[in-house]
This record gives C-alpha cells, structure tokens and sequence, in this order.
C-alpha cells in the first residue's frame, strides 16, 4: 500500500528533534509545556495529529489560541483565546493532582533512570556551574502522567548519576519512584540531537530506541557516559513531513527557536524592534493555521 504522506527532503537537526517530539504527543492531552523549542514540538502537534490537545504553560494559561509568535511563558500573547488564564499556584496545584496527561520539559543532565539536573553542575553546594534550577521541573516530572525530555547529547550532559536531583525520574530503578510516593508515570521519551531513547519497563533504565539519520548507534552511545543498552530492533528516526516543517517555519519564521535567530534578540539596538517584528509578522500567519482548525 502506498503511503500519502510526503516526506521533507529539507529540514535541520531542530526541525528534526521537534517534528520527533510532536509525534510523542495524543490527541485528547492535556501537556504542559514549556516556552522555546517544547512549545514548537507541541503547537506542531496541535496542527497536525492531536487537534484536540489542551497545551498550558507555566504562566497560567490554559488552552490558548494565540496569534502572535509564543516569546515567553507570562506574557500576554500566550493568554489569547485561552479557556482560562490561572495564578501559577493554581495550575501548578492541578498538576501536583494528576490532572496532566503529559508534560515536557529540557534538563542539563540526565542519568541512566532518566532522572534530571537543572540546578547544579559538579555538586553541590560548592559546584563548578550554577544553572537555571528547577522552575516548574521538579513539579511537573513528579506528577504528569508521562514525562517527555528535549535536550542536547553530550557525554558530560548524560551521567552515571545526576550531579544534583533536581527533576525526579526512575529514581534508583525498578520500583523505587512508586515506593517513593511519586504520583506521575515518569519519565516516556529522551529526544536528543541524535536520536531517541525510551525506559525499560522493568528496569526502569534508558535504552537506545532509534538513531537520527546518518548516525550509528556506536557513535551515539559513545556520548553517554554509562552503558548505554541498545534496543535490538533499533530504527532510524522518522523524517519530518513537509507539513510539519512548513508549520514550524510559520511558526518560527526568524529561527528564534529552531534556528539562530535569538543573536538579533540579544542584540541592545535591534532586541525590542526585532521582537515587535516578529510580533506583528507572525499575526496573520496564526491567524491562518488556528483559522483552518476552525478556532
């Protein structure tokens, strides 16, 4: 049977990493997402396969349908059409009750039981490199229902044993995040710049599921630091749709997120028209793809 589906022959490492992760999510979720390439992979989604996916954010809001570009998790763009705009402390205490099926965040380090470091970096308290700690990271990987991870692979990024907890995955393995009280499912899916990792259900311990195109899995488990297992029917990630790159590049026109485009951000005499740009320009083409969802 022939497949309808028309592949990208065009697409970067993050369009790749964002279209994989949109694909971890259902239609009929609620996700609580964080801002940059997470929002993208989820909006994706939202156009694409899972329609009817409520996406909140850590700001408060909750289901909206925003027509400017998303820059930040409190501000008042991404509380446009929203079905409700929350005190942080209320949405966070809908969380800690089980009310998210899947939450997706990044860390700077993560173990071999998916557990996770945003906090410090060569222990603690006298560490080498303080990082940005947990936000709402401890919280959310404590109770969704299943917990999606988007990060860089490096060998010093993925560790025998996390520096410092910040993030509760698979704890010690096994059994030991259910005997620790710990509400959510844990940790689902790592998706890296070069493939795809997934737990054990057993063991608890992550294991290669599928390499990016043009890697080995020797390559990849060279950049882990522990001994990295390796599924024995270990695939080639999926390519992108062009459907799904064109929406990330409506989405993303600047490549703040996918892209290079946070340099004119950070730049004090073009940061604040740069921003009002992308504001402006990316109203009508919002205003295009919630149209075609009927919203």
């Amino acid at each position: 049977m022939t497949s309808n589906i028309k592949y990208a022959s065009d697409y970067s490492l993050m369009e790749l990493m964002a279209a994989t992760m949109a694909r971890e999510f259902r239609d009929m979720e609620t996700a609580f997402v964080g801002i940059g390439p997470p929002l993208i992979a989820a909006m994706v989604a939202k156009f694409t396969d899972a329609p009817n996916m409520t996406i909140a954010v850590e700001g408060g809001a909750v289901g909206s349908s925003p027509r400017r570009l998303l820059t930040c998790i409190a501000d008042s763009t991404i509380d446009e059409r929203a079905y409700a705009c929350l005190p942080m402390w209320r949405l966070f205490s809908d969380q800690q009750r089980g009310f998210f099926d899947v939450g997706l965040i990044g860390a700077a380090q993560i173990d071999k039981y998916g557990n996770l470091n945003t906090t410090a970096l060569g222990g603690y308290p006298r560490c080498q490199v303080r990082v940005a700690g947990s936000g709402g990271g401890n919280d959310i990987g404590s109770s969704v229902g299943r917990l999606l991870i988007m990060m860089r692979q490096e060998k010093r990024r993925f560790v025998e044993r996390v520096d410092y907890l910040t993030t509760p995955g698979f704890l010690d393995g096994g059994d030991s995040r259910q005997k620790a009280g710990l509400l959510g499912g844990g940790p689902s899916a790592v998706i890296t710049d070069m493939g795809v990792f997934r737990f054990d259900p057993q063991t608890r311990e992550m294991y290669l599921a599928a390499c990016h195109p043009g890697l080995e899995a020797d390559t990849i488990k060279y950049n882990v630091s522990f001994d990295l297992k390796i599924a024995s029917d270990v695939s080639v990630t999926e390519a992108p749709t062009q459907e799904q790159v064109d929406i990330m590049r409506a989405l993303d026109p600047f490549g703040l997120y996918l892209g290079t485009g946070r340099s004119a951000m950070a730049d004090p005499e073009k940061g604040f028209d740069f921003y009002m740009e992308i504001l402006d320009k990316s109203y009508e083409t919002m205003e295009t793809l919630f149209s075609k969802m009927g919203k």
